[in-house]
């Protein structure tokens, strides 16, 4: 039994944002149907990227297909939103509403209903109807501009983060909402534009435009203020990631290299002289830290306090000690009831556990049940 044990969950939602919230809502231990329309999520049809998304995002959730133009699927519909006490939603902005199942008709019905919707722009702009998707989110929130090197082109980070990023952002407007309902018997309604979700993550970095007066541009690897600060080094075997910019952690870090000088080096001995000299300063790292192996350097830098960590491939992270001691890992099934590994909640919470070896929904494949169960009929 879940801390969302009996919180009932319409999803009506593609790709990724909303079924990523609705998923870990479901790891809470919510029981979530999610409507699909007659030839499925879209994610299904765009090859192994789509068929890693709805494996990711959509164990153990119940599964109808409805097409809501049709009058009798809309009934149906509806009477999930009216029995449900959540709905997450990433259809086209306004699609719901349009239908006659938007937040305004269906909190009339049901005050007490939590009502989440996920866009790509904010409600009230004239983007609103703009498709978005997580690159347009990166590429219009600065987030491209600060990734990649310095002298190249601007990059996209090399996973969907606005997307999952949003889906988080889900299950906190749900959770405040329940927590609303619980204390004031009313619900809330909810709005998530990516743009938004985006532009939150890059907190940090507005907060240092706003002290510095200094556009913020991309610079690759390594902070551009401090040095050395996420900057890569070569091992024997390997590639770790370093950083030590303090003062303190710079010593200590020279120490632990057998290199107790360069602190006192004029090139090293403030943060300014690294920047200026970082190159020639990561030239001596790689000559050092290239003696050790990757684990030996993890090892020895880490029990100095340093921090320092090995830059590892799918691979090595699924087989990491902290990853498989941690239980990071899930271990589900797919359709057609092959294992699979995904990573499980980012967080954990102390006597519960979430259950294991869900399987993946076909498309439509609990329409039956569904339409037959009391829930389908409303309050």
């Amino acid at each position: 039994m879940g801390p969302l044990a009996g919180v009932k969950v319409v999803e009506f939602g593609q790709y990724i944002a909303a079924p990523a919230g609705a998923q870990t809502l479901l790891d809470l231990g919510a029981e979530v149907v999610k409507v699909e329309p007659p030839a499925g999520d879209a994610a299904r049809h765009i090859g192994s990227h789509g068929e890693g998304i709805v494996r990711a995002y959509n164990r153990g959730k119940q599964s109808i297909a409805l097409d809501l133009r049709n009058d009798n699927d809309f009934r149906v519909a509806r009477g999930l939103v009216l029995g449900a006490d959540v709905v997450v939603q990433n259809l086209r902005y306004g699609a719901l509403a349009e239908l006659g199942l938007g937040p305004g008709e269906m909190r009339a019905a049901r005050p007490d209903l939590v009502y989440v919707s996920v866009s790509g722009f904010p409600p009230g702009t004239g983007s609103r109807h703009r498709a978005g998707l997580d690159i347009a989110a990166q590429a219009e929130s600065g987030i491209m501009s600060l990734t990649g090197e310095g002298d190249g082109d601007p990059q996209r980070v090399g996973f969907p983060l606005v997307d999952a990023s949003a889906g988080s952002a889900v299950v906190q407007a749900v959770l405040t909402g329940l927590l609303q309902r619980a204390r004031t018997g009313q619900g809330t309604t909810s709005h998530i534009s990516l743009l938004n979700v985006a532009l939150a993550m890059q907190s940090a970095m507005w907060g240092e435009w706003s002290v510095t007066g200094t556009m913020p541009r991309r610079k690759g690897n390594g902070q551009a203020a401090m040095a050395p600060a996420a900057d890569l080094v070569r091992t024997s075997d390997g590639v770790v990631m370093v950083s030590a910019y303090t003062q303190i952690h710079f010593r200590k870090l020279c120490d632990a290299l057998g290199h107790p000088e360069w602190a006192c080096d004029e090139r090293f001995a403030v943060n300014q002289a690294r920047l200026a000299h970082r190159a020639e300063l990561l030239r001596l790292l790689n000559h050092a830290m290239g003696r050790w192996t990757t684990a030996d350097c993890v090892r020895r830098l880490g029990d100095a306090g340093l921090v320092i960590a090995e830059v590892r491939d799918f691979d090595q992270v699924r087989d990491a000690s902290d990853v498989v001691e941690g239980g990071l890992l899930a271990e589900e099934i797919d359709e057609n009831g092959r294992p699979f590994q995904v990573p499980g909640m980012p967080f954990s919470i102390e006597g519960y556990q979430p259950p294991a070896r869900r399987r993946v929904p076909v498309a439509g494949e609990h329409s039956a049940r569904v339409r037959e169960s009391g829930w389908a009929r409303g309050r």
